[in-house]
């Protein structure tokens, strides 16, 4: 195949790499074609090594992507550019700390060291839990902020808050903020008062009264406000005026908050201090300190500084990875790839104003840089401005729809911003277009949406280019279907699920609603306290009814099986053990199972909760939503289901734009918190705790409820999230709503037609979840064990080997949360992901894989079927890395023990896997072994006879064992 040929604005980026760049680049214009060949063509100057240019992604995927890219553009390969700075701002700063940052606290009155030991926190709900820990202690040693506390409602509010002042470059010192850090806290009055006079306007040319006034009729309803608070006469004025007096605005925005700065100060600097003492930082700290480093140690950031920068997906950074990226700009070789229209992450910290407001920002952050040193060493001058007009992926009608829908209202009264001058049209370059915009609508859409997949599978009135670009009938893997909120996605599942529907959900879940977690939180629940609101759940899964399950819990006396397992649970120490003993009970297998196993043990273990304390956690867990990333499989040809957000970058022939109804599209507004920072306000308090009348109150802020109005609700991102929606599609839209379809549907151009769902059951077959060369084929009932089920738990916990590393071990090699920390890293590094050892171990897996050559393959999902007295049983397991050459297969599996006592239980789980891939690759010799990663041996283990397995279940299986 030829090699592909730049089109005129995309040869101009790659040609153009001299001075300052803002490049708009929309959906499917070959954005990163441009850019790694940009790349290439800079690095293979004589003059140029890669080291001389940072390629800064949002994600480490597309790192990994841009690295792969390059490699077949350039002179240089894989290997060269290993260690090339082709990295997340996240990545590279702590790169920047390790080599340059041990002392960066001192810069803002912090004794504490940054070490080559401290760790990345990268799991949100583990950081969460460590706060709760953290406020728990800053609230016994700081009294004097108890008025705060009873205002709050949830502390974890404050985490929020922290991360979102670091994203602003908003950063406390021992004595007070970093460099005048407290004026942004302040707010910006007159950018408040324009707001103000926008909204108190009377309309009608004088003859309404404002909307701001209006919207202020039900000021202080089921509002308990303090006596300084005005009444809504004196607010709004007399019978008959129709706007606000003008010195509302100064009343509204002044206000003494000394006492709240000064509390968020001291939360701010104390958790600062708290997390470098139990040697951790978040992805906001390691931004913070490397911003700090770089501003304050000149050599540092001499030595930092780069002569190319290039920033991609640049809508998606914060306004301090901006200013950290004028930092290592070392000359004015300055290049930003990004697209306004794609914003979409403004939930972590995100601003899409980077882009709009480029050249006004890049000129004000390069002067505020430079106030007190030269620190930028190049001045604001025009940007050159390249524009990606040609699109690859869709067709002229998916772009059109896409263009509208940009523009589209989101809300009754909503007034849409947008500049058509400011969206660069697009151009198709699609072989032929016979575009399908449709809309349906049903009470159950759920059943609606699987009716019409099923309708458009097959049918050639919605063909999708083939493999040999001419038309060919849509399969189910053709399809996605977007979700604006999670929620929806599950609901779907469920109900695919009672039709043997192909269908899989691709993204965050939330973790503590499956039901591994629901009933893993029974089983604690009943371990603590025999709670029955833990018997109830167990008893109902083991198929009692209602009437029953009433009788056991009003007696107490419980069925045998369940109680012996009770009693069972109650002899192990662990958490961990107690996890894995109730997930392989009820055959939870798989990403979801593993990543709650995972999530339970790395709180426990990294925090001091106690095992009721965790149980809370994951209460507060089910009430929230708690999200983690779980890819799932359903085959090939199958469906995806996924949040629109999780969608950003990918592509499907067919799109199904689902749950498009009011209060889901956009969601309707949540309460905000007690303490929030907000633009052009600053900070600011919703509710406030006063003893000023007999009995003390929290009452409710009149200011807050007067700015609010001022600052109206934005659905600018909403927009965004409905045009990358439309985006995705290369061929086909579909919009599906229920009984009452959003404002969007009813805006955009689409024919929505009411429907009557007749979803047909389908009789599937479909191989087990597996990436290898082979499928391992799942048989009926459901997958009775997992390797660690036939092992002999004891031996772990009277060696106390699942600490994974001994009792020598330094402390933070101690801990199942160590030993899943270097699992994470083998297989990012075994799938080219951008990460760099942090600690021996680690090194060690690093010097084995780089020592393989052949196919790997990591984390793959194996099933091995078994007759055990004359039934089917199956043990489903997870093996580490599965090595393939010429000749011969190798199953490695990691583990992080110092001594050898648990090898004879390791065997057990490599006997499955080797059975599993004896079966499949007859033709090769199969060998298996332990990689011990405390002293980097490798250990060859002779699997046990599949006679010996069986014998392993039955023990397993039998009431004393």
């Amino acid at each position: 195949m030829s090699e592909p040929t730049p089109n005129e604005a995309q040869r101009e980026l790659i040609e153009s790499t001299a001075g300052t760049h803002l490049v708009d680049a929309g959906p499917g214009t070959g954005k990163t074609f441009a850019v790694t060949r940009r790349y290439g063509r800079i690095v293979d100057r004589p003059d140029v090594e890669p080291d001389d240019v940072l390629l800064a992604t949002f994600t480490r995927s597309a790192a990994t992507e841009m690295r792969e890219r390059i490699v077949d553009h350039s002179a240089y390969g894989l290997r060269e550019l290993a260690d090339a700075p082709i990295r997340t701002f996240h990545s590279h700063c702590h790169e920047l700390l390790q080599e340059h940052g041990y002392a960066a606290p001192t810069h803002l009155g912090l004794d504490e060291r940054i070490t080559g030991s401290t760790r990345i926190l990268e799991d949100e709900l583990i950081e969460a839990e460590r706060f709760r820990e953290f406020f728990g202690g800053f609230r016994d040693d700081h009294p004097e902020h108890a008025a705060f506390y009873r205002a709050l409602a949830e502390p974890g509010e404050l985490l929020d808050l922290i991360g979102e002042l670091a994203s602003k470059g908003i950063f406390p010192t021992a004595d007070g903020w970093y460099r005048g850090g407290e004026s942004y806290l302040d707010g910006d009055f007159e950018a408040f008062r324009a707001r103000f006079d926008a909204a108190n306007r009377p309309r009608n040319d004088g003859r309404k009264q404002s909307a701001l006034r209006e919207d202020l009729s039900d000021f202080g309803r089921h509002k308990t406000y303090r006596s300084d608070a005005p009444s809504k006469s004196e607010l709004r004025g007399g019978r008959g005026t129709k706007r606000l007096d003008d010195d509302v605005a100064r009343a509204v925005f002044d206000e003494d908050r000394d006492g709240l700065k000064a509390f968020v100060r001291d939360v701010y600097f104390e958790y600062l201090r708290f997390a470098l003492r139990r040697n951790y930082l978040s992805f906001s700290f390691l931004q913070l300190f490397a911003f700090v480093l770089l501003c304050e140690d000149e050599r540092a950031r001499e030595a930092a500084q780069f002569e190319y920068v290039m920033v991609d997906e640049f809508q998606d950074t914060s306004e301090l990875q901006f200013k950290l990226a004028l930092l290592l700009s070392g000359t004015e070789n300055f290049c930003a790839v990004g697209d306004w229209k794609q914003s979409i992450y403004s939930f972590q910290y995100a601003d899409v104003r980077n882009v709009t407001e480029f050249e006004a920002r890049l000129e004000r952050f390069a002067a505020e840089l430079n106030d007190d040193a030269d620190r930028v060493p190049f001045d604001a001058t025009d940007p050159t401005r390249i524009e990606l007009r040609e699109n690859y992926r869709s067709t002229a009608s998916v772009i059109d729809l896409s263009e509208r829908a940009i523009a589209a209202p989101a809300a009754s009264g909503d007034t849409v911003a947008v500049d058509p001058d400011d969206v660069v049209g697009l151009s198709s370059n699609a072989p032929f277009d016979n575009t399908v915009v449709e809309g349906i609508r049903h009470e159950d859409e759920h059943e609606a949406v699987l009716s019409k997949v099923q309708a458009i599978v097959g049918n050639d009135d919605y063909a999708v280019e083939g493999a040999d670009g001419e038309p060919r009938p849509p399969e189910y893997g053709d399809i996605a279907v977007f979700t604006r909120t999670r929620d929806y996605g599950r609901e779907l599942l469920g109900a695919a699920d009672e039709y043997d529907f192909p269908m899989a959900y691709d993204g965050g879940i939330e973790l503590f609603r499956t039901d591994p977690a629901k009933l893993l939180l029974a089983w604690l629940r009943i371990l603590e306290t025999d709670a029955d609101r833990g018997w109830a759940v167990v008893l109902e899964r083991a198929g009692y009814a209602f009437d029953e399950i009433g009788r056991f819990l009003e007696t107490g006396s419980y069925p045998d099986d369940p109680a012996a397992f009770r009693d069972g649970l109650r002899d192990l120490e662990s958490v961990g053990a107690v996890a894995r003993r109730v997930l392989d009970r009820y055959g939870f297998a798989g990403d979801a199972a593993d990543v709650l196993l995972h999530t339970v043990q790395s709180v426990h273990d990294a925090t001091t909760a106690t095992r009721g304390e965790l149980i809370r956690f994951m209460e507060r867990g089910v009430e929230t939503g708690s999200t983690v990333d779980v890819a799932a499989s359903a085959g090939d040809d199958a469906v995806t289901v996924q949040t629109i957000h999780a969608a950003k970058g990918l592509e499907y022939p067919i799109v199904v734009m689902a749950n498009m109804n009011a209060g889901r599209f956009p969601p309707r507004a949540g309460g905000s918190s007690v303490i929030e920072y907000r633009d052009p306000v600053g900070l600011r308090q919703q509710k406030v705790y006063s003893a000023e009348r007999a009995h003390p109150h929290v009452y409710d802020n009149w200011r807050h409820d007067v700015i609010r109005r001022c600052l109206p609700r934005a659905y600018d991102e909403e927009r965004r999230l409905l045009y990358v929606a439309v985006t995705r599609a290369e061929s086909h839209v579909v919009f599906a709503a229920g009984e009452d379809p959003n404002t969007f549907l009813e805006e955009l151009p689409v024919a929505v037609e009411e429907i009557e769902p007749a979803v047909e059951s389908l009789d599937r077959e479909e191989p087990a979840d597996a990436e290898l060369p082979f499928s391992v084929t799942a048989p009926d009932g459901p997958i009775g064990h997992s390797p660690h089920s036939l092992m002999d738990e004891t031996v772990f916990e009277a060696a106390d080997e699942r600490s994974e590393a001994g009792a020598e071990a330094a402390p933070e090699t101690r801990g199942m949360d160590f030993g899943s920390r270097v699992h994470d890293f083998a297989e990012a590094y075994a799938l080219g992901d951008d990460v760099t050892p942090s600690n021996d171990h680690e090194r060690r897996v690093v010097d084995l894989l780089d020592g393989l050559s052949g196919e790997r393959y990591v984390e793959e999902p194996v099933t091995l079927p078994l007759e055990v007295d004359g039934r089917r049983v199956t043990v489903s397991g997870i093996a580490d890395l599965v090595h393939v050459t010429d000749d011969r297969v190798a199953v490695v599996d990691y583990k992080t023990d110092s001594t050898r006592r648990a090898r004879a239980e390791y065997r057990k789980q490599l006997s499955v896997y080797y059975h599993v891939l004896d079966e499949w690759f007859a033709e090769k010799a199969v060998e298996t072994s332990l990689f011990y990663t405390s002293d980097g041996t490798r250990e060859r283990v002779e699997p046990l006879a599949v006679e010996e397995l069986r014998a392993l279940v039955r023990a397993t299986e039998s009431p004393s064992g």
